[in-house]
């Protein structure tokens, strides 16, 4: 497994970091598993990525994934090398965005409901 950051996938494009990737959960206002479903990811990939120390370091499809699904979602990863008023980096939700594809409601438990008598 190729694991590089995500810089190096896109010549002169840019890495995200953990805390950015924390920040643009929270202003989505998803959880973790939100993230991997939006994501196309397992939960314990988005932890990973999470718990990374500064930059993100995961497989190229993976990152991939995880940018796509973020910029679909209307946040914008701000860089060092990107114009902003204090500099460093950070994380923007643009205006007017459509809202990420919905979050189907997790399914009942394998134990049934009891049937209603008729």
């Amino acid at each position: 497994m190729c694991r590089v950051p995500i810089a190096s996938v896109k010549e002169g494009s840019f890495m995200i970091t953990a805390n950015q990737l924390r920040a643009a959960r929270a202003l989505l206002n998803i959880d973790q598993r939100q993230m991997a479903e939006l994501a196309s990811l397992s939960v314990p990939t988005i932890q990973r990525m999470e718990a990374s120390d500064g930059v993100i370091r995961a497989n190229v499809d993976s990152l991939m994934k995880l940018v796509a699904a973020l910029e679909s979602a209307g946040i914008e990863l701000i860089n060092p090398a990107a114009p902003s008023l204090a500099g460093g980096r950070g994380v923007r939700l643009r205006e007017h965005v459509t809202k990420p594809r919905t979050i189907r409601p997790p399914k009942p438990s394998s134990a049934r409901a009891p049937e209603r008598a008729r």
